[in-house]
C-alpha cells in the first residue's frame, strides 16, 4: 500500500511561525479563530505575510507537528510511504524542506521524497494532505488533515491529528 504524505500544515507546524510574524507585525497575539476557514495571511492588513514564505530559511526551522515523527516512522516501517510536497512556488523552500526532512525524518530515504508543484502527478492508495485541491486530483483515497483553511471542507475522511492517522491505518490493517 502506498501512502503519500504532505509536509506543510500536515507534518510541519507552520502555524507557530505564522503566529510569531503576526505578533511582530501587529503587536498582539492572533486569535486562531479569527482565521478559521482561511489562511492566516488572508486576514486584513497582513496579506504581505505570504512574502515571508519566499525568504531563505522560512521552511527550514519550523517545528514538527505533535506525534508526526513517530507515526510517520511507524507507517514507513509497514507501508510504501512517500513524502510529497509542493516545493517549486517558493524558491528557497526546496533546500529548506530537504534539510528539514534530513533533520526530522532521517529514516525517509531520498527516493521516497517527491518535490513538485502540481500534485496531480502523484499516484497512490492514500494521500494525507491539508488541501482539498490536492486530494481532488488524487487517484486514491484522500485523507484531509485538519488545518485552519479547511475546517469547513467536507467530502474526505478528516484526520484531526497524527494519533488519529495512526489509528486509521491500524484499523485498516486489522480489517484486511
Amino acid at each position: 500500500m502506498r501512502i503519500c504524505i504532505d509536509m506543510d500544515e500536515v507534518m510541519v507546524d507552520n502555524y507557530q511561525r505564522y503566529h510569531e510574524i503576526y505578533e511582530e507585525w501587529q503587536g498582539q497575539p492572533v486569535d486562531p479563530e479569527s482565521y478559521y476557514g482561511k489562511k492566516i495571511y488572508e486576514l486584513p492588513g497582513i496579506e504581505a505575510m505570504r512574502d515571508e514564505l519566499r525568504k531563505p530559511g522560512f521552511f527550514r526551522d519550523l517545528p514538527v507537528m505533535k506525534d508526526a515523527r513517530e507515526v510517520v516512522e511507524e507507517l514507513y516501517g509497514k507501508y510504501e510511504v512517500y513524502i510529497v510536497t509542493a516545493a517549486t512556488e517558493f524558491k528557497h523552500s526546496f533546500t529548506d524542506k530537504w534539510e528539514w526532512l534530513e533533520e526530522h525524518m532521517p529514516f525517509v530515504h531520498w527516493e521516497r521524497i517527491v518535490f513538485c508543484g502540481d500534485k496531480s502527478i502523484v499516484h497512490g492508495d492514500y494521500m494525507i494532505d491539508d488541501k482539498v485541491s490536492n486530494l481532488a486530483t488524487f487517484n486514491g483515497q484522500g485523507l484531509l488533515f485538519t488545518a485552519s483553511h479547511n475546517v469547513h471542507e467536507t467530502g474526505y475522511p478528516r484526520m484531526e491529528d497524527w494519533l488519529e492517522v495512526r489509528d486509521y491505518f491500524r484499523e485498516l490493517s486489522a480489517g484486511a
